[in-house]
C-alpha cells in the first residue's frame, strides 16, 4: 500500500481527495490512508472517527492522517485519538509542502506524539484564493468533478461550513476550461461543476463574472464535451445566462439539486436563508417552464429549532409544491458554535420521526417519476456494467453488461422503487 484516501461527504471532498492522493504520493508517502472528513452535520464527524477506529485496527502498520472540514473545525477531536497520527486543515491539504513535512514529521516520530503536535491547521478564514488543481482523471469513476469555487460568505445559522472551508473565493474561467477540456479529451463522458456555494461563482475574480457565463463558457470552448452538470446550486441566486443556457443548451443537464433547507417562511428566516418558500416554487416553475423535463433535488431539513408541526407540514407540502424528485433529508444537527445550537432544540425523538416521513414523502415522490418514465427513450452514462443515471440523475439498472463510460440511448420498460429498468 502507498496512499489510499477515504472520502467522505460531498463531490468537492471527492474531487480533493484525487488532489490529495496525487500529492501525498508525490511526497513519498506510504504505508498511509488519508481520511477527508465532513463536518456537515454531528453523524457525520461520528461516522468519521467510527471509521478510523475500524481502520487502525484492520491495518495496524498503516500511518492515519485526517483533514477535511472536521479536522479544520475540530482538529483536536481527531489528534486526541490514539489512531491518528496528523492532521491537516482544510488549506494545508492541498499544498505539497504540507505533504512532504508530514512525510519527515511521520518518519520521526514512529513512537508517537503529543495530540497538540500532530496538529497542522491553519486560519481557514485567511484564505483568498482557491488554486486550480489539475486533474486529469478520477480513480474508479466515470463522471468527473470540477471544483470551480471554495468557501461561503454567507452564515445560515445551522452551517458550520464557512468555518471549514473559508471565505468565498472561485477559480478562473479560463483555468476551469482547461481542466474540463483535459477531462473530456481522457474520455469523461460527464462533468460536475461544484463547489461550496457555486452559485456564488466568480464574485471575487476580475469582472465578476457569473455561474452563467462559466457554463456557456466551457459548452462553447469544449464542444466535445457531452455532458455538463451541476451540483447543489442556491436559486436565489441562478443568474440570467444560468437560465438561458438551461432553456437552450441541451449538453446542459435538465437536472438541478437545490439548496432548499425548509418550506416554513418563518424557519427559513430563523436559518438566515435568502429565499422564502414562495421563491423556491417559483423558481422551480420557471425553471420547468424553460426545461420542460428537467428534475429537481433538493436539500430538507427535519425539525430545526423551534419548528412546529405546522411548519414541518410546510416542508412536507413543498415536496409537491416544487416537484421534487430526488431529496436529501437531514435531520437537524447542532453543530457547537452556530446560532442554530443555541435556539430552542425540537426533541430528538421528534426530529427522527419527522426526518423518516420526509424520506417517505421523498420516496413516493421518486415513485411517481419512476412511474412516468417507464417508456421513455433516455441517454444513460454507465458507471459500472450494471448500472447508469439517466440525464435526470435518475440510476438505471441494465439489462445486459455495457462496458463503463459509455453513454447509451435506451427504452426504460420498467422500475423496482429506487431504479429505471433497462430494456
Amino acid at each position: 500500500m502507498t496512499v489510499e484516501v477515504m472520502t467522505f461527504g460531498c463531490r468537492l471532498n471527492t474531487y480533493e481527495s484525487e488532489a490529495i492522493r496525487r500529492e501525498a504520493q508525490a511526497a513519498g508517502l506510504t504505508d498511509t490512508v488519508v481520511v477527508n472528513t465532513c463536518a456537515v452535520t454531528a453523524e457525520a464527524v461520528r461516522q468519521a472517527r467510527q471509521a478510523i477506529r475500524k481502520l487502525s485496527r484492520e491495518r495496524p502498520d498503516a500511518r492515519i492522517v485526517v483533514t477535511g472540514c472536521a479536522a479544520q473545525t475540530e482538529p483536536a477531536t481527531f489528534a486526541g485519538m490514539r489512531e491518528v497520527d496528523r492532521v491537516l486543515g482544510n488549506d494545508e491539504k492541498l499544498k505539497s509542502v504540507a505533504w512532504h513535512d508530514t512525510r519527515r514529521a511521520l518518519a520521526a516520530n514512529d513512537f508517537g506524539v503529543a495530540a497538540e503536535e500532530k496538529i497542522v491547521v491553519n486560519d481557514i478564514m485567511a484564505a483568498r484564493e482557491t488554486a486550480p488543481h489539475l486533474i486529469d482523471g478520477f480513480e474508479g469513476r466515470t463522471r468527473a468533478i470540477v471544483q470551480v469555487q471554495n468557501g461561503c460568505d454567507h452564515r445560515c445559522t445551522f452551517c458550520i461550513i464557512p468555518y471549514g472551508r473559508g471565505p468565498s473565493r472561485s477559480v478562473p474561467m479560463g483555468e476551469v476550461v482547461a481542466q474540463v477540456r483535459t477531462l473530456a479529451e481522457r474520455g469523461y463522458g460527464e462533468v460536475v461543476l461544484t463547489g461550496v456555494d457555486l452559485t456564488s461563482y466568480g464574485e471575487n475574480l476580475p469582472g465578476a463574472p457569473r455561474l452563467g457565463a462559466l457554463v456557456k463558457s466551457i459548452l462553447k470552448h469544449v464542444p466535445e464535451l457531452p455532458r455538463l452538470r451541476l451540483s447543489s446550486i442556491d436559486s436565489i441566486e441562478a443568474d440570467r445566462d444560468l437560465l438561458d443556457a438551461l432553456a437552450n443548451e441541451q449538453r446542459l443537464m435538465p437536472h438541478l439539486h437545490l439548496s432548499l433547507q425548509a418550506g416554513d417562511d418563518l424557519i427559513l428566516k430563523r436559518m438566515k436563508r435568502r429565499h422564502l418558500r414562495g421563491d423556491a416554487i417559483a423558481f422551480c416553475a420557471q425553471a420547468r417552464r424553460l426545461r420542460p423535463d428537467i428534475v429537481f433535488g433538493a436539500d430538507i431539513i427535519a425539525g430545526f429549532p423551534t419548528e412546529t408541526e405546522a411548519m414541518f407540514a410546510h416542508s412536507l407540502d413543498l415536496v409537491d409544491d416544487c416537484g421534487l424528485t430526488h431529496l436529501h433529508v437531514f435531520p437537524f444537527s447542532p453543530r457547537p458554535g452556530t446560532p442554530a445550537a443555541r435556539m430552542p432544540q425540537v426533541a430528538r425523538d421528534v426530529v427522527k420521526e419527522r426526518a423518516r416521513r420526509l424520506r417517505e414523502k421523498g420516496a413516493d415522490a421518486l415513485k411517481c417519476h419512476l412511474d412516468r418514465e417507464v417508456g421513455a427513450h433516455r441517454s444513460v452514462l454507465v458507471e459500472t456494467q450494471e448500472m447508469g443515471r439517466t440525464e435526470h440523475f435518475t440510476p438505471v439498472r441494465l439489462a445486459v453488461p455495457v462496458e463503463a463510460g459509455v453513454i447509451l440511448d435506451v427504452k426504460m420498460v420498467g422500475h423496482d422503487g429506487r431504479s429505471l429498468l433497462a430494456a
